[in-house]
């Protein structure tokens, strides 16, 4: 079995591992260092939580350590598509460069640009950094990318669903050709190969597990969920998601929650707090600094439950979370993946559950097309009170339909017997045939009553009685009697002819 000495890495760099407790790489480990120790291109594909953060700092750290940073030239660079991600990796260079004098900075949003210009006018032999900030920087004059030697672009595919694509492609011409390039993602998208081939030179490919596969340490399922009314699903997918926690007990020490949207973490995260439970939201609408003490407060143990955007699923490494939640089926399948991977991580177990609406189930039929597994479905714990909910509607629907055959009858009562169907298709039939009826007599009594003196005239009441009667008048109780169209009687301006009516 390979061991960390077995690597060639910095005997210091050695002893900053042995102190954090490794003694034996993973599998992307050990395959993605050598060659980027030989100064090679990788290309390291890993599913997420088999430290591929490791895979590039420690031979960064090793090459790193002979030379020294020349004022706003950073000797390293390294790329990260949230700031989350990128705080962290900045952790792992602290953790593992202990006894190496390397200099490091941050480049985030949500931070002054004073602070971060004085440690970039110092020099720094590594540059953290997420595209938007680092172009700014260079776009200011403050930054120059031509003294990088190694260029790291960690969750490759992250960037290139978060739009960032583009500005990577420039920020690769800002930087030497004779650069060394890592590539580290747990998927690799079709769309990365144009990239990969642009800009990577005969890279070492190291596929340490199957693209887009999950840990086998986490136990998954799904409960299919289907609200009584639209207007009530989100707050019974709330009940569900409360549900589903306090049936796992004890177990559910802490927990991630994914939403798909920022306005829903905002709004499951209040839900959760108002019943009782220790939950916080992060999403990229948040104040930086709100953000780092949630984050801060979940890694500690102080904050039990964090519901958050897809923010939080990329890289972020909670060695200790015993459950994910997926309030949504992610939009993006590869999103899946990384979402669970927030548990069971370094051989852990763990355990990821998810609800799945009636709308949701392309989006689940395209993840268990990716892992290519089907996921357990488990049943929904709440139901037993399913029927009350389905009585509650039923009750509201025959409550409903009771008031419309209510104003049915009150605006038609002369349809008499035609009235008492059952449905909305049965009385919409009767009205048809009551109004035919009523035409017909209407015709005839108008027929009866005018003796012809203008075919106009007759035409004209004829036309006010079917007007009339179309619209469902009352009229004597449905008696099946001759319906008049103007009253028992008709005026004798009707009767006149043409000529009358002009001598008149």
């Amino acid at each position: 079995m390979t061991k960390f000495s077995d690597l060639n890495l910095n005997p210091k760099v050695l002893q900053a591992v042995a102190d954090a407790g490794y003694e034996t790489p993973t599998p992307i480990q050990a395959g993605a260092i050598p060659p980027a120790l030989e100064g090679r291109d990788v290309l390291g594909i890993a599913q997420t939580g088999t430290g591929k953060t490791a895979s590039f700092t420690l031979p960064m750290i090793t090459r790193l350590a002979q030379g020294r940073a020349r004022a706003r030239m950073p000797r390293s660079l390294v790329l990260c598509p949230t700031r989350e991600l990128a705080a962290q990796v900045a952790e792992n260079f602290d953790t593992y460069t202990k006894y190496l004098k390397l200099t490091k900075a941050l480049l985030i949003g949500g931070v002054s640009f004073k602070e971060q210009d004085a440690l970039i006018d110092r020099g720094v032999d590594v540059l953290i950094a997420t595209p938007g900030r680092l172009l700014d920087h260079f776009e200011r004059g403050k930054l120059l990318l031509t003294g990088v030697q190694i260029m790291v672009v960690d969750e490759a595919d992250r960037m290139l669903d978060m739009g960032f694509i583009p500005d990577i492609e420039r920020i690769f011409s800002l930087t030497p050709f004779t650069r060394q390039t890592l590539f580290f993602s747990a998927t690799m998208a079709p769309e990365i190969e144009r990239i990969t081939n642009t800009f990577l030179s005969a890279p070492e490919r190291i596929e340490v597990a199957r693209q887009a596969t999950a840990s086998e340490t986490i136990e998954q399922s799904v409960v299919l969920f289907k609200g009584s009314r639209r207007d009530r699903e989100g707050s019974e997918k709330r009940n569900l998601l409360r549900a589903l926690i306090d049936a796992e007990g004890d177990k559910c020490t802490n927990a991630i929650i994914f939403c798909n949207r920022k306005t829903d973490v905002d709004i499951v995260a209040k839900s959760l707090k108002k019943y009782g439970y220790d939950a916080a939201p992060i999403h990229g609408d948040l104040d930086q600094s709100q953000r780092t003490r949630t984050l801060d407060g979940f890694r500690e143990g102080t904050l039990r439950f964090l519901v958050a955007s897809d923010v939080a699923a990329r890289g972020l490494d909670v060695p200790s979370v015993s459950h994910v939640f997926n309030f949504d089926v992610p939009s993006h399948a590869e999103d899946y993946v990384h979402r669970i991977g927030r548990t069971g991580r370094a051989g852990r177990e763990g355990k990821a559950m998810m609800i799945c609406a009636t709308r949701d189930e392309k989006n689940m039929a395209q993840v268990e097309a990716l892992i290519q597994k089907e996921i357990p479905r488990i049943e929904n714990p709440l139901k037993s009170s399913a029927p009350e909910t389905e009585t509650e509607e039923a009750e509201t629907s025959t409550s409903g339909s009771g008031r419309s055959r209510t104003r049915t009858r009150a605006s038609g009562s002369s349809r008499g017997s035609s009235d008492k169907g059952s449905d909305r298709g049965s009385e919409k039939g009767s009205d048809k045939r009551s109004d035919k009826s009523q035409v017909r007599g209407s015709d005839k009594s108008v027929e009866e009553t005018v003796e012809k003196p203008s075919e106009k005239a007759a035409s004209g009441s004829d036309s006010r009685s079917r007007s009339s009667s179309g619209r469902g008048r009352k009229s004597d109780g449905g008696s099946g009697g001759p319906v008049v169209g103007m009253g028992d009687h008709m005026p004798s301006f009707i009767a006149l002819s043409f000529d009358e009516r002009r001598a008149s």
